[in-house]
């Protein structure tokens, strides 16, 4: 059976961290629709001054962070004493678990271009122990594709296989498409699916999907996607729904409102962070 368009969510421009300008397209009010995907933010500027400010030192709780760098850079520096660059092509894998302070920040490049996603953590993995990993270059397959490639950013295409988190399962690509080049992506019939048009406007179905829109499909077992007369580049990200509450407080996610209030009582103690970083 083929995947459709079910929903479509367009991003609009907001401000965060201390002043960074960018594309709010998932959030608070598409949780349920796009399960597990709670927030998608995209970057695209060749304007320095919408984020050298950067995301100054803030805490998570409950949540996986994903942030692809398309182009640009990006420097992370946390609590458990990781710090690392990702650059042009590379992704930024945290796992906040049980509770993490991190800070972002941009560098000046001639372009920023990327996503952020949180990924929740199912019920049982939420107190889990943070962790930190980064996938650089030489751990990106590159796969040609008719019209095109495909970047592997995590999980699995066919044989190839990519980075694997610890928690849900995540297949990540970063499709490239020529002018007027066509793909059909083959996947489980029950993983919850979407996509992001980071560049450009293509046809789902045959339904057209305009740049930087976040697209829920259908259930089905295979996706069919077609560009038109300029190069593209489309997101596909694949999970497994939780259908779990949730209970939402900036940057911490939890399944009750007894675990929020936990949470915040454990930052004005000053006993958030559970994993201390060792000398």
């Amino acid at each position: 059976m083929k995947r459709k368009v079910k929903t479509t969510v367009k991003g609009f421009r907001a401000i965060d961290g201390a002043g960074v300008s960018l594309v709010r397209v998932l959030g608070r009010d598409t949780v349920k629709e796009f399960d597990p995907i709670l927030m998608l933010d995209s970057f695209d500027s060749i304007n320095p001054e919408d984020y050298i400010a950067g995301f100054p030192m803030h805490p998570h709780r409950g949540i996986e962070t994903i942030s692809y760098v398309s182009s640009g850079k990006m420097k992370h520096r946390d609590s458990l004493g990781n710090e690392d660059t990702v650059s042009s092509g590379e992704v930024q894998w945290m796992n906040s678990g049980s509770g993490i302070l991190h800070e972002e920040q941009i560098p000046e490049s001639d372009r920023l271009l990327g996503v952020q996603l949180w990924l929740n953590l199912p019920k049982d993995d939420k107190m889990s122990k943070p962790s930190y990993n980064s996938i650089k270059k030489e751990g990106i397959k590159e796969i040609d594709i008719d019209g095109g490639k495909i970047r592997l950013l995590a999980g699995d295409y066919n044989e190839f296989s990519g980075y694997k988190g610890e928690h849900l399962p995540l297949n990540y690509y970063d499709i490239h498409l020529d002018e007027n080049a066509e793909i059909t992506l083959n996947m489980d019939e029950n993983e919850s699916v979407m996509l992001f048009t980071l560049l450009g406007d293509v046809y789902v179905e045959g339904e057209f999907v305009e740049e930087k829109t976040a697209v829920k499909l259908t259930e089905g077992s295979s996706l069919y996607i077609k560009n038109g007369d300029k190069k593209a580049q489309v997101l596909y990200i694949s999970s497994k729904a939780l259908n779990e509450p949730i209970s939402w407080a900036g940057p911490i996610v939890m399944n009750s409102k007894e675990e929020i209030k936990k949470a915040l009582d454990d930052l004005n103690k000053g006993t958030f962070i559970k994993e201390q970083l060792e000398y």
